[in-house]
């Protein structure tokens, strides 16, 4: 961690040991606002705030020009990466389970600080009624697409059949798939590269490392399915996310490892 890092750490741990100030830093991130404002949105009484704020303006984060108070550049900045800290917070806790039982060895760092992207997003998990919930909702979406980008990390005739019938719909345009050698060797020895050998609308691009995460892409959505801690894949538990933010943050994680393949 270089001393920049250090004194930005530093400042974001001293800003969430207080929630006043924490609060502050928030409100003050909207737009400006005077002492009678942020007593009544707060519902704090005036020594309070104006304790907190002077705490914040000895720190150079907080300036006052004719009673009203705003951010420095200083403060913007770190009440930038103090919302997505606290947004990233929010977005592990939400699918703990999820994030807690599953290697996430394979998401590139960047994606990982930008777990906040999907803070809308659900997850759907298998159960004793319908085991194969999370599956039937992939397929689901599957069909609604017209536009696709698969990072697949298994060889699976069950996934393989339903992604390539989608080939036989009018309003597809394209599916990228971007899969392991060893598992591009097995599809093309497999009787299904037959169907789609030719086929324009479909494109594989080869990465020489094993792969521990699927990730799907469209207009209109992103899942995640990932291997469990002892290297086993696990579809009982899948992330959809159907916000701009979220698939987003998915293509960024497609086109990263775009720029690995080989071909």
């Amino acid at each position: 961690m270089n001393d920049n890092n250090k004194k930005e750490f530093k400042e974001i741990k001293y800003l969430l040991t207080s929630t006043m100030r924490t609060k502050l830093i928030i409100t003050l991130n909207e737009k400006e606002k005077n002492l009678e404002i942020l007593r009544n949105e707060l519902n704090k009484p005036s020594a309070t705030i104006l304790h907190g704020l002077k705490e914040l303006e000895n720190l150079n984060l907080v300036k006052k020009s004719n009673k009203y108070y705003y951010l420095s550049s200083n403060g913007y900045m770190l009440a930038i990466n103090m919302i997505k800290l606290i947004e990233n917070w929010y977005s592990i806790d939400k699918n703990v389970d999820f994030w807690k039982n599953h290697s996430i060895d394979d998401l590139p760092e960047k994606s990982l600080k930008n777990l906040y992207l999907l803070k809308n997003s659900e997850c759907i998990i298998a159960d004793t009624n319908d085991l194969s919930k999370p599956l039937k909702i992939y397929f689901k979406l599957l069909e609604r697409s017209d536009n696709l980008k698969i990072i697949l990390p298994i060889f699976s005739e069950i996934h393989l059949n339903k992604i390539f019938n989608l080939l036989d719909k009018e309003n597809l345009e394209k599916i990228q798939i971007l899969t392991s050698e060893n598992i591009f060797k097995s599809i093309k020895k497999s009787e299904l590269f037959e169907k789609i050998e030719k086929n324009k609308k479909i494109k594989f691009t080869t990465i020489k490392k094993d792969l521990n995460l699927f990730i799907t892409c469209s207009n209109d959505f992103i899942t995640i399915t990932l291997f469990l801690k002892d290297g086993y894949y696990d579809d009982s538990q899948m992330i959809l996310d159907k916000t701009e933010e979220g698939i987003k943050w998915g293509l960024e994680i497609f086109r990263e490892y775009e720029k690995k393949c080989e071909k």
